[in-house]
């Protein structure tokens, strides 16, 4: 695997004929990385915070076997390794069904980050749910909501509003996290950062990395920031 990963990080690095690279092609570099970061993070989210909701009823379903099972789901991802999830999810179908993984990496990585992801949104829902005053179902209740209705015109505003600072602390967590596809050889801005500064030898790719990984989540918590403000009539 670890040959694999030099050889894919080389075609992604220019041939300067064996001299030192230049800061600007390190940045363009690193840029071109940053993309697949990026790439990774929106669509880690665009699936785990709504399949999160989904976790969410499971979690409190009556039927105890679904519930049951979601407990031990929710338990499993939060309780081993991202890194370690992405390896099983990334190699497993072969080990297990010898399925061809050639093409298969980039979406082990969605999958895995996606359903580590939900299980912590999943608990961050239940906790902003239930927190909700019961008063608030009962007089739904008598001005003729639905549960439906309750829920989506009630109850979930409102919940977006108490999770937004838990929601936000995840999302940071997860533009450092994605980081952690390096284990299955795919090559993001860390890992471009790895092999320039092995070439190189030299730490500005780290440097430049934790300057764009920074500036990133600076940029994330401003915007959520700016969510909670908005929402604040809910007070």
């Amino acid at each position: 695997m670890y040959s694999s990963f030099i050889t894919a990080g080389k075609a992604f690095l220019p041939d300067n004929g064996g001299k030192n690279m230049s800061f600007q092609v390190m940045l363009q570099q690193l840029s071109r990385g940053f993309g697949s970061t990026l790439m990774i993070f929106c669509l880690t989210l665009l699936f785990s915070l709504p399949l999160g909701l989904v976790i969410y009823f499971g979690r409190v379903s009556r039927f105890k076997p679904l519930s049951l099972v979601v407990k031990c789901y929710i338990s499993v991802m939060r309780g081993t390794p991202l890194m370690l999830q992405l390896l099983l999810w990334y190699f497993g179908p072969f080990y297990l069904w010898g399925m061809n993984i050639g093409g298969y990496k980039f979406t082990a990585i969605i999958l895995g980050c996606s359903l580590n992801y939900a299980a912590y949104f999943a608990e961050i829902y239940r906790s902003g749910i239930e927190s909700i005053p019961v008063g608030q179902y009962e007089a739904a209740q008598l001005l003729g909501y639905n549960k439906s209705q309750t829920f989506f015109k009630i109850v979930l505003p409102q919940v977006v509003k108490i999770v937004l600072p838990s929601v936000t602390n995840e999302v940071i967590t997860l533009v450092k996290d994605t980081s952690l596809v390096y284990s299955v050889s795919y090559i993001e801005m860390f890992a471009l950062a790895k092999q320039i500064a092995a070439a190189q030898t030299t730490v500005l790719p780290f440097v430049i990395a934790g300057v764009f990984y920074y500036v990133f989540n600076f940029v994330v918590a401003w915007v959520m920031e700016w969510l909670e403000k908005k929402m604040n009539y809910y007070r």
